[in-house]
């Protein structure tokens, strides 16, 4: 037996490799289209919606009270609500607030609350941003002043 006719005798023929070498360039097609189409979407239907909270400062107005100011970054149109915090020298947290931010027009607002504390506060910042429903945001604000 020849090496000729072991080869067709176990599949191992030109016309069956050039049929391997076709299979494997059309899976390595689709596998990039798959990859490429997911790209896209990813980038262009991804994330809709981002929040940003950035502190600006705050004020100790008393023992009892610190004012909070942050800049805030969201979608025009929607209810944002903001936790808002009050720490001791300790680092210990001593005053919160959840603030309701009614929709806007503006994507970024400068936004001020007053919290009040269970001891003489040294800091205060935005702790965290949430896209809320807009009943919510009708509610009455407690404290909140639009700086903008």
């Amino acid at each position: 037996m020849t090496a000729n006719d072991l080869d067709a005798r176990y599949g191992r023929t030109p016309a069956r490799r050039a049929r391997l070498r076709l299979l494997a360039v059309l899976a390595a097609i689709a596998v990039a289209v798959v990859v490429g189409a997911w790209v896209v979407w990813a980038g262009l239907f991804g994330a809709a919606a981002s929040i940003e909270a950035k502190d600006l400062g705050f004020e100790a107005l008393s023992d009892a009270s610190v004012e909070v100011r942050w800049q805030l970054t969201a979608p025009a149109g929607h209810a944002v609500s903001c936790a808002v915090e009050a720490v001791s020298e300790k680092h210990a947290v001593i005053g919160w607030l959840v603030v309701e931010v009614e929709p806007s027009q503006q994507t970024t607002r400068t936004l001020s609350a007053t919290l009040r504390t269970s001891e003489p506060p040294v800091g205060g910042s935005v702790f965290r941003c949430w896209l809320t429903e807009a009943s919510a945001a009708s509610a009455p604000d407690a404290g909140i002043r639009n700086l903008s």
